[in-house]
């Protein structure tokens, strides 16, 4: 039986959704755990009940909203993202595979259908990790790589932990993390890139997300005079680290495949004066790549850089890598149900890999997993700006519905 998800209250809902936590110019502000959040959090809730779904949270503020099957022995296929935002975010990083998934509840409510498995609609807490670092933690806690007690632990800027903030909100489950065992998993999502819209196709099947690995940088050379103090003789901390930036970029710039990423996010300078040489800088590297052994060739290219720039300005160079994510590749099943019913629907699509983070990553280490792409306007997200057409997350949203449909209908499962 072919179903048709309803766009227009898609599109009603993310908007309903954007109404919580705006932001100045369009945008939405609701940190991870933060009233806006939890509002947010309560509104999804409150939509779901009304089409049956049981509530259930685990001990680091996942929520998992089951819809029956028939079988609800069997391990249960999951869809989501996360409601949480960056500061100054957008309306649909994330929103839209939380909502899509809704719509897809709300379309299998209107026909009648019971799928064989049971679904479960699942919102990872602090995905962004805007407010409690690393991001994707609650996810990854779930798929067994941070222990929930270093999870609950995590403060934010103000030192409030995780564990307090589930408390204030009201989020604080019970269930164990790790709970339930899902048969499959399938997140929708903004691409976050310009790829899709580049090329007119609606739909990107990810096949998998590439590498990941943080760095935090430190440089200390000697505060010293800006007038009086020779060039010769300074040991310049900000030159160093311009040079190491410079040379990453040429080095990223000059790969012919674009599949090298090299970004400096933040930079700080101790004690910064206009006239003073600055003594001390501390910076973020994050670099990316497709290729596990080519990204472990760019981490030892950096570190070469590191040590020649320190050594150029007569600076001392410290580094220490803070978070890695491998390459990780998406269950074929899986993307072949997302292949198969963009076919059938006759959406313009890519395979394609991630360039960005998400739950899916750390998901595909415990259930089989894949992930929808569609566009987003010239490839701006975490940003007021970013926007998808509600056409695109129609379509992106009835993606999801068949595919979801299928694995749930599938009683043996990859795994």
């Amino acid at each position: 039986m072919t179903v048709s998800i309803d766009g227009q209250r898609l599109w009603s809902s993310l908007m309903a959704m954007a109404e919580i936590g705006p932001s100045p110019n369009g945008g939405s502000h609701r940190l991870a755990l933060t009233e806006e959040d939890a509002a947010g959090r309560r509104l999804l809730i409150e939509w779901c009940q009304a089409l049956g779904c049981t509530l259930r949270i685990d001990r680091v503020g996942n929520l998992f909203l089951r819809r029956a099957g028939k079988r609800d022995d069997l391990d249960p296929i999951g869809i989501g993202s996360h409601l949480d935002t960056q500061p100054k975010g957008g309306r649909f990083d994330g929103v839209l595979g939380v909502l899509a998934g809704l719509e897809a509840f709300r379309t299998l409510e209107d026909h009648g259908i019971v799928t064989e498995r049971p679904l479960e609609l699942v919102v990872w807490t602090n995905e962004e990790g805007s407010r409690f670092a690393p991001a994707m933690v609650a996810s990854g806690t779930y798929a067994g790589e941070f222990s929930v007690e270093s999870t609950l632990a995590r403060s934010d800027r103000d030192g409030v932990t995780l564990g307090e903030a589930l408390a204030a909100t009201g989020f604080a489950g019970d269930m164990a993390v790790g709970e339930p065992r899902l048969a499959g998993f399938l997140e929708l999502h903004i691409e976050q890139g310009p790829i899709l819209e580049e090329n007119h196709e609606a739909v990107g099947v990810v096949t998998g997300v590439q590498g990941m690995r943080w760095f935090d940088v430190t440089l200390r050379g000697q505060s010293s005079h800006a007038g009086p103090t020779p060039m010769r003789y300074r040991r310049d901390a900000l030159a160093a680290a311009a040079r190491l930036i410079d040379r990453l970029q040429g080095h990223a710039l000059a790969d012919p495949s674009g599949d090298t990423k090299v970004t400096c996010g933040t930079l700080e300078i101790d004690a910064a004066s206009r006239n003073v040489v600055p003594g001390e800088v501390r910076l973020s590297i994050d670099l990316r790549h497709v290729d596990e052994g080519e990204l472990d060739a760019l981490e030892a290219r950096f570190e070469r850089e590191l040590a020649a720039a320190g050594e150029a300005f007569g600076v001392t160079a410290h580094s220490e890598r803070i978070w890695a994510s491998s390459v990780v590749s998406f269950d074929s099943g899986c993307i072949d149900a997302v292949e198969r019913t963009a076919k059938a629907r006759g959406v313009p699509y890519r395979r394609m890999m991630s360039g960005a983070g998400h739950d899916a990553v750390y998901v595909a280490r415990v259930a089989p997993t894949a992930m929808i792409f569609i566009p987003c306007r010239d490839g701006i997200s975490h940003n007021e700006a970013e926007y998808a057409s509600p056409e695109h997350c129609a379509l992106g949203a009835q993606v999801l519905c068949d595919a979801m449909l299928e694995r749930a209908n599938i009683l043996e499962t990859s795994q």
